[in-house]
Protein backbone atom coordinates (compact mmCIF):
# COMPACT_ATOMS: atom_id res chain seq x y z
CA UNK A 1 0.00 0.00 0.00
CA UNK A 2 0.96 3.79 -0.79
CA UNK A 3 -0.07 7.26 0.82
CA UNK A 4 1.28 9.94 -0.79
CA UNK A 5 0.19 13.29 0.94
CA UNK A 6 2.78 16.34 -0.51
CA UNK A 7 5.90 15.86 0.40
CA UNK A 8 5.40 12.17 2.33
CA UNK A 9 5.46 9.36 0.18
CA UNK A 10 4.47 6.53 2.48
CA UNK A 11 5.34 2.11 1.38
CA UNK A 12 3.00 0.46 3.82
CA UNK A 13 3.09 -3.42 4.97
CA UNK A 14 0.46 -3.90 7.93
CA UNK A 15 -0.97 -6.37 9.51
CA UNK A 16 -3.90 -4.18 10.48
CA UNK A 17 -7.17 -4.10 7.87
CA UNK A 18 -8.81 -1.16 8.61
CA UNK A 19 -6.35 1.32 10.18
CA UNK A 20 -6.97 4.86 7.88
CA UNK A 21 -3.76 5.36 8.99
CA UNK A 22 -4.15 8.37 5.60
CA UNK A 23 -6.15 10.58 8.01
CA UNK A 24 -4.05 10.21 11.07
CA UNK A 25 -0.47 11.32 8.84
CA UNK A 26 -2.80 14.36 7.21
CA UNK A 27 -3.77 14.92 11.06
CA UNK A 28 0.13 15.49 11.78
CA UNK A 29 1.29 17.22 8.74
CA UNK A 30 -1.62 19.35 9.19
CA UNK A 31 -0.10 19.95 12.94
CA UNK A 32 3.95 20.33 11.69
CA UNK A 33 2.56 22.75 8.72
CA UNK A 34 0.76 25.08 11.46
CA UNK A 35 3.57 25.32 13.49
CA UNK A 36 5.93 26.28 10.55
CA UNK A 37 3.70 29.35 9.51
CA UNK A 38 4.10 30.52 12.67
CA UNK A 39 7.84 29.73 13.24
CA UNK A 40 9.47 29.51 9.82
CA UNK A 41 12.91 29.02 11.35
CA UNK A 42 11.52 25.81 12.60
CA UNK A 43 11.94 24.87 8.56
CA UNK A 44 15.11 26.72 7.47
CA UNK A 45 17.35 25.82 10.74
CA UNK A 46 20.39 23.68 9.91
CA UNK A 47 21.03 23.75 13.69
CA UNK A 48 18.73 22.62 16.71
CA UNK A 49 16.20 25.20 18.14
CA UNK A 50 15.03 25.54 21.59
CA UNK A 51 11.46 26.07 22.25
CA UNK A 52 9.71 27.11 25.58
CA UNK A 53 6.34 26.21 24.08
CA UNK A 54 4.42 23.71 26.74
CA UNK A 55 1.62 23.14 24.17
CA UNK A 56 3.62 21.48 21.44
CA UNK A 57 1.98 19.15 18.91
CA UNK A 58 3.47 15.71 19.19
CA UNK A 59 5.39 15.88 16.39
CA UNK A 60 6.90 19.09 16.93
CA UNK A 61 7.99 18.25 20.13
CA UNK A 62 9.31 15.01 19.00
CA UNK A 63 11.22 16.94 16.26
CA UNK A 64 12.28 19.41 18.75
CA UNK A 65 13.68 16.37 20.74
CA UNK A 66 15.74 14.67 18.14
CA UNK A 67 16.86 17.11 16.47
CA UNK A 68 18.95 19.02 19.75
CA UNK A 69 19.81 15.14 21.12
CA UNK A 70 21.38 14.87 17.09
CA UNK A 71 22.97 18.32 17.05
CA UNK A 72 21.09 18.74 13.05
CA UNK A 73 17.77 21.45 12.61
CA UNK A 74 14.32 20.41 13.34
CA UNK A 75 13.49 19.51 9.65
CA UNK A 76 16.24 16.54 9.05
CA UNK A 77 14.23 14.53 11.89
CA UNK A 78 10.94 15.19 9.81
CA UNK A 79 10.25 11.92 7.53
CA UNK A 80 11.58 9.67 10.23
CA UNK A 81 9.54 11.46 12.61
CA UNK A 82 6.37 10.41 10.80
CA UNK A 83 7.35 7.43 9.67
CA UNK A 84 7.60 6.30 14.05
CA UNK A 85 4.45 8.25 14.52
CA UNK A 86 2.62 6.23 12.07
CA UNK A 87 4.51 2.50 13.27
CA UNK A 88 3.11 4.12 16.98
CA UNK A 89 -0.44 4.80 15.81
CA UNK A 90 -0.20 0.88 13.77
CA UNK A 91 1.00 -0.65 17.05
CA UNK A 92 -1.62 1.10 19.54
CA UNK A 93 -4.08 -0.68 16.95
CA UNK A 94 -2.63 -4.18 17.84
CA UNK A 95 -0.01 -4.34 14.87
CA UNK A 96 2.49 -7.07 15.43
CA UNK A 97 4.21 -6.94 11.80
CA UNK A 98 4.10 -2.86 9.93
CA UNK A 99 6.98 -1.66 7.97
CA UNK A 100 6.48 2.17 7.46
CA UNK A 101 8.85 3.62 5.13
CA UNK A 102 8.65 6.86 4.48
CA UNK A 103 11.31 8.29 1.47
CA UNK A 104 13.82 5.67 2.66
CA UNK A 105 13.50 6.39 6.52
CA UNK A 106 11.79 3.33 7.89
CA UNK A 107 9.69 2.28 10.96
CA UNK A 108 9.02 -1.39 11.94
CA UNK A 109 8.13 -4.02 14.29
CA UNK A 110 7.89 -7.45 13.29
CA UNK A 111 7.12 -11.05 14.36
CA UNK A 112 9.56 -13.32 11.72
CA UNK A 113 12.66 -12.21 9.98
CA UNK A 114 12.47 -9.73 6.88
CA UNK A 115 14.87 -8.30 5.11
CA UNK A 116 15.91 -4.51 4.36
CA UNK A 117 17.78 -3.47 1.58
CA UNK A 118 20.81 -1.40 1.52
CA UNK A 119 20.30 0.87 -1.44
CA UNK A 120 23.72 3.22 -1.64
CA UNK A 121 24.05 3.18 -5.57
CA UNK A 122 27.62 2.21 -4.75
CA UNK A 123 29.66 0.41 -7.49
CA UNK A 124 31.62 -2.06 -5.58
CA UNK A 125 28.94 -3.52 -3.37
CA UNK A 126 26.33 -2.46 -5.75
CA UNK A 127 22.45 -3.09 -4.81
CA UNK A 128 21.97 -6.66 -3.74
CA UNK A 129 22.81 -6.55 -0.04
CA UNK A 130 20.29 -6.25 3.04
CA UNK A 131 20.03 -6.63 6.77
CA UNK A 132 18.63 -9.33 7.64
CA UNK A 133 16.19 -7.61 10.81
CA UNK A 134 15.17 -10.90 13.36
CA UNK A 135 11.69 -10.84 14.60
CA UNK A 136 10.84 -8.11 17.66
CA UNK A 137 8.50 -6.89 19.35
CA UNK A 138 9.38 -3.49 19.70
CA UNK A 139 9.37 -0.95 16.98
CA UNK A 140 12.78 0.06 15.12
CA UNK A 141 14.15 2.70 13.04
CA UNK A 142 16.35 2.35 9.98
CA UNK A 143 17.08 5.41 8.35
CA UNK A 144 19.18 6.71 5.71
CA UNK A 145 20.90 9.71 4.15
CA UNK A 146 23.09 10.43 1.32
CA UNK A 147 25.11 13.04 -0.32
CA UNK A 148 24.47 11.62 -3.88
CA UNK A 149 21.09 9.88 -3.59
CA UNK A 150 17.79 11.64 -3.37
CA UNK A 151 16.40 14.96 -2.62
CA UNK A 152 17.58 15.15 1.44
CA UNK A 153 20.31 18.07 2.16
CA UNK A 154 23.29 16.59 2.92
CA UNK A 155 27.18 18.22 3.62
CA UNK A 156 29.00 15.13 3.11
CA UNK A 157 30.03 13.03 0.34
CA UNK A 158 28.39 9.75 1.30
CA UNK A 159 26.87 7.20 -0.66
CA UNK A 160 25.29 6.18 2.13
CA UNK A 161 25.18 6.62 6.10
CA UNK A 162 22.70 4.24 7.76
CA UNK A 163 21.49 4.62 11.20
CA UNK A 164 19.87 1.89 13.45
CA UNK A 165 18.04 2.69 16.36
CA UNK A 166 14.96 1.61 18.53
CA UNK A 167 13.48 5.80 17.12
CA UNK A 168 13.01 6.20 13.55
CA UNK A 169 13.21 10.11 14.29
CA UNK A 170 16.34 9.96 15.97
CA UNK A 171 18.09 7.84 13.35
CA UNK A 172 16.60 9.69 11.19
CA UNK A 173 18.51 12.75 12.49
CA UNK A 174 21.43 11.10 13.08
CA UNK A 175 21.80 9.42 9.42
CA UNK A 176 22.12 13.41 8.39
CA UNK A 177 24.41 14.60 11.29
CA UNK A 178 27.06 11.62 10.28
CA UNK A 179 26.59 12.07 7.02
CA UNK A 180 27.42 15.35 6.95
CA UNK A 181 31.17 14.84 8.19
CA UNK A 182 31.56 12.21 5.42
CA UNK A 183 34.36 14.60 3.82
CA UNK A 184 37.69 14.72 3.99
CA UNK A 185 40.95 14.51 1.58
CA UNK A 186 40.04 10.57 -0.09
CA UNK A 187 37.27 8.39 0.75
CA UNK A 188 39.16 6.75 3.49
CA UNK A 189 39.58 10.27 5.67
CA UNK A 190 35.39 10.63 4.71
CA UNK A 191 34.26 7.20 6.05
CA UNK A 192 36.78 7.42 9.59
CA UNK A 193 36.23 11.78 10.09
CA UNK A 194 32.15 10.20 9.96
CA UNK A 195 33.33 7.51 12.33
CA UNK A 196 34.65 9.31 14.26
CA UNK A 197 31.26 11.87 14.60
CA UNK A 198 29.20 8.38 14.88
CA UNK A 199 31.18 7.61 18.00
CA UNK A 200 29.96 10.96 19.97
CA UNK A 201 26.90 9.67 19.49
CA UNK A 202 27.16 5.83 20.57
CA UNK A 203 24.71 6.20 23.52
CA UNK A 204 21.78 7.27 20.94
CA UNK A 205 21.89 3.92 18.41
CA UNK A 206 22.49 0.66 18.00
CA UNK A 207 24.73 0.66 14.39
CA UNK A 208 25.75 2.59 11.49
CA UNK A 209 27.11 1.97 8.34
CA UNK A 210 28.97 4.57 6.42
CA UNK A 211 29.73 3.86 2.63
CA UNK A 212 32.05 5.75 0.47
CA UNK A 213 33.40 5.23 -2.43
CA UNK A 214 35.80 2.27 -1.97
CA UNK A 215 35.59 2.47 1.60
CA UNK A 216 33.37 1.41 4.03
CA UNK A 217 33.02 1.26 8.48
CA UNK A 218 30.62 0.39 10.59
CA UNK A 219 29.73 1.74 14.66
CA UNK A 220 28.10 0.01 16.99
CA UNK A 221 26.17 -4.05 16.46
CA UNK A 222 24.65 -4.18 12.65
CA UNK A 223 22.26 -6.91 11.87
CA UNK A 224 23.63 -9.67 9.69
CA UNK A 225 24.49 -7.96 6.11
CA UNK A 226 22.96 -10.66 3.55
CA UNK A 227 23.24 -11.00 -0.22
CA UNK A 228 19.68 -10.56 -2.14
CA UNK A 229 18.67 -10.16 -5.48
CA UNK A 230 19.58 -7.17 -7.01
CA UNK A 231 17.05 -4.00 -6.31
CA UNK A 232 16.01 -1.15 -7.95
CA UNK A 233 14.56 1.98 -5.97
CA UNK A 234 13.16 5.14 -8.46
CA UNK A 235 12.62 7.10 -5.39
CA UNK A 236 14.00 7.64 -2.57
Amino acid sequence: MEINIAETHIRLQTDIMNHDLESYIRSIRADLKRYIASNPDFLHSFTPLESDDENLTPIVSKMYESSNLCDVGPMACVAGTISEMALDYLMALGSKKSIVENGGDIALVNDRTVLCGIYSGNEILGNDIAFKIPKRKSSLGICTSSGKIGHSISLGAADSVTVISESASLADGLATRIANDVKGADSEDNVVNAAETAEEFRELFDGALIICADNVATVGRLPKIVETDKFEVNKI
